[in-house]
């Protein structure tokens, strides 16, 4: 397989990535057969799959845009994934001009990827680093340089803590980001589940097992495990709901059933 420029040496192209996959999903070009191949096996199981990531991006474009409204300018995106139409950094600047942002990520793809996008832009940056490491994530120098802690900032969990197992406690990971904000931080958050698939939890399990073999786990969580990350937090109308439900810019009885396979929420700290 030869290898493109944009595919640091470092990774191997033989194995599938959860953010190339995610890119293959929104359409995009930074993915490998390998990638796609997977991504067919999980559509094999739940064919919508493209649908709910296009309701996840969708949610993210309304959420950073009521943040900024809100008076936020400052943006940390963990779990950034591959840069797609519509970053956080260009809704964020469009909304609020001179707003800071820094995209987190441990894929050296999304990482080499984002550095490219961002290039020139001195208020967005990117820095590799771990959300099950948040000492070592907020002491990153991207974030030193572009964060002021001081000040309220978004914290962005968009369709990352779903690939978090229980035995790495994401529940202490998210805890400790939010007792580095500042009062008035706010907590935007997307999370696969079972409850809200328009197919049975059978044949959802097999697009899970899908992820289960290329060692990346899907985690379906309950609504009420994934309300448990909104601890500490206010939630902000209309609360956790089904992604398409949050703010709907157009009506939600129009969306792809698939639309619904995930949570989104926003919470704000006093």
């Amino acid at each position: 397989m030869e290898r493109p420029a944009w595919a640091p040496r470092s990774i191997d192209i033989s194995v599938p990535s959860v953010s190339r996959i995610y890119d293959y999903y929104l359409g995009g070009s930074h993915n490998f057969e390998v990638d796609r191949e997977a991504a067919r096996k999980a559509m094999d199981f739940m064919p919508g799959l493209p649908k709910t990531m296009q309701a996840n991006r969708a949610f993210l474009r309304r959420a950073v845009r009521f943040a900024a409204r809100e008076g936020i300018t400052q943006f940390l995106d963990i779990g950034s994934g591959i840069p797609t139409y519509g970053n956080v950094h260009e809704i964020a600047q469009s909304a609020a001009p001179g707003a800071h942002v820094v995209y987190v990520d441990n894929d050296p793809v999304a990482v080499a990827h984002s550095q490219a996008v961002l290039a020139g832009n001195d208020t967005a940056g990117v820095a590799a680093a771990d959300l099950r490491t948040p000492e070592d994530l907020l002491a990153s120098p991207e974030v030193r340089r572009l964060i002021d802690l001081n000040r309220p900032v978004a914290l962005l969990l968009v369709a990352i803590l779903h690939f978090v197992e229980d035995a790495d406690d994401p529940y202490s990971a998210v805890a400790e980001l939010r007792e580095a904000l500042a009062p008035g931080s706010m907590l935007i958050l997307t999370h696969a589940s079972y409850e809200g698939i328009p197919v049975s939890a059978e044949r959802a399990e097999g697009a899970v097992d899908v992820y289960r073999d290329i060692r990346n786990p899907l985690i379906m969580r309950s609504r009420d495990e994934i309300a448990r990350f909104f601890e500490g937090y206010d939630m902000v109308e209309p609360g956790l709901v089904p992604l398409p439900l949050w703010r709907p810019e157009s009506a939600p009885e129009d969306e792809d059933p698939f639309a619904f396979a995930g949570y989104a929420g926003v919470g704000r700290t006093a």
